[in-house]
């Protein structure tokens, strides 16, 4: 379990650092409002995670590839659905930078889709 949950991290920062660059053009190049961007930014990270994710981080599925992606995108639209309001909350409410703000969402989405995936989604917990 250790192993997959650092190879899902691996992932998740490769994507994650997609994310962040989008975010950023987005937001500052092409005056996005930050929420926009980030829901935007999230989905197109979120697509490439897939593939990598079920090539590298949760082999053992007999789950087809069609139907786990589809259950994937039901996940990530939670994700989304957090990315979008926690950035509103941090940024609007709080005060705190939008790529600050992202990078602490970040964690907590992440783990979501993490567990989510793990046990709903490939399910492959314990193998």
């Amino acid at each position: 379990m250790l192993v997959r949950l650092l190879k899902y991290s691996s992932v998740g920062l490769s994507t994650f650092i997609l994310d962040l660059a989008m975010l950023f053009i987005l937001t500052d190049l092409f005056n996005i409002y930050y929420v926009l961007s980030a829901s935007l930014a999230f989905l197109i990270s979120f697509s490439v995670n897939y593939p990598l994710s079920r090539r590298y981080v949760f082999t053992g599925t007999l789950r087809s590839v069609g139907t786990g992606y589809i259950i994937f995108i039901f996940i990530g639209s939670a994700g989304l659905v957090m990315v979008g309001s926690l950035m509103y909350a941090l940024v609007d409410l709080v005060g705190l930078n939008y790529i600050i703000s992202r990078v602490i969402i970040a964690a907590i989405v992440g783990l979501w889709n993490y567990f989510m995936n793990l046990y709903v989604n490939f399910k492959v917990a314990g193998k």
